[in-house]
């Protein structure tokens, strides 16, 4: 890996780059959100997770519209997702346009399925509608959010399953470009992570920093007292290290800065290995255990 910047980037398999520090405003307030948006811009940030269930795409928009000036949109990456009451062919073709048109944007670069609840034929006519997403020039990339194993190879087969049913073979089914998981050392889950790498998936971290609740942990307290960084900075770090797409979110101006600032260190490999842990502790919900008829 060549030194991390704010710059960085990871080429997805649809060919698109993402910048590999994200921007999330889950639970940010539709009235925050374009402020808080700006002032990612200001300190670098160039990578947006939105989602229809969070209700800011607009304002998300809306402070990309207001930065068009000094950044060019395809400088900019914008992540949204289809919410599990908008899973099937129709519900997601409509939630495409929906998303678009309450961003105010000419294409979105990532749609995810934010969670794979709806059973099998939905799961499919959802991805089906976003490999037509993608050809009709709405959508650049497509990938899921909290699947678990299961869902990820039942995936792999609908996929092959619409390469025979479109004509045209490879390609037609859609390309996995990204996955997204709430991924720390406290929920490395290492079978997602090892399935992704086998594929060329890219694997985004929600929830990097465990929402503060394992601040104080002995090893990640040493490690910011030896390196003179917050212990929010050093998962963050550990997160890029990892080859993740961390996605840490916040409201507050000098916490959204200090979350950036964190490309003047690098943690030791040991120590890498030393701070991730077997443990299975999520802190928002976990989809990723739910049955193929859920």
């Amino acid at each position: 890996m060549g030194r991390l910047t704010i710059n960085s980037t990871i080429k997805l398999a649809s060919g698109y780059e993402i910048p590999q520090l994200g921007f999330g405003v889950y639970q940010t307030p539709p009235k925050d959100t374009a402020k808080c948006v700006a002032e990612a811009f200001k300190v670098g940030y160039r990578h947006i997770d939105s989602a229809a269930f969070y209700r800011n795409e607009g304002a998300c928009g809306e402070a990309m519209r207001a930065t068009a000036w000094s950044i060019p949109r395809d400088q900019i990456f914008f992540t949204s997702k289809v919410p599990p009451n908008k899973m099937g062919y129709e519900g997601t073709k409509a939630q495409v346009d929906e998303s678009l048109a309450k961003s105010g944007l000419d294409y979105i670069d990532l749609m995810l399925l934010h969670a794979p609840y709806g059973g099998s034929a939905r799961r499919k006519g959802s991805w089906k509608a976003l490999v037509e997403a993608v050809e009709a020039g709405k959508v650049r990339s497509i990938g899921v959010s909290n699947y678990g194993v299961h869902h990820l190879d039942e995936l792999e087969q609908h996929i092959a399953e619409l390469e025979r049913e479109r004509g045209g073979g490879k390609g037609k089914g859609g390309v996995i470009s990204v996955g997204q998981w709430e991924i720390h050392p406290w929920c490395a889950r290492r079978d997602i992570v090892a399935w992704c790498a086998q594929r060329g998936v890219a694997v985004e971290a929600y929830s990097p920093l465990v929402r503060g609740q394992r601040f104080g942990e002995p090893v990640l307290k040493r490690l910011a007292e030896k390196y003179g960084k917050s212990e929010a900075q050093v998962l963050v770090r550990w997160s890029l290290q990892k080859g993740f797409i961390p996605l840490p979110k916040s409201v507050n101006p000098d916490r959204i800065r200090s979350n950036a600032d964190v490309y003047d260190f690098e943690i030791a490999p040991e120590e890498m290995d030393e701070l991730e842990t077997d443990e299975y502790s999520y802190v928002a919900w976990d989809p990723t255990t739910a049955s193929l008829d859920e």
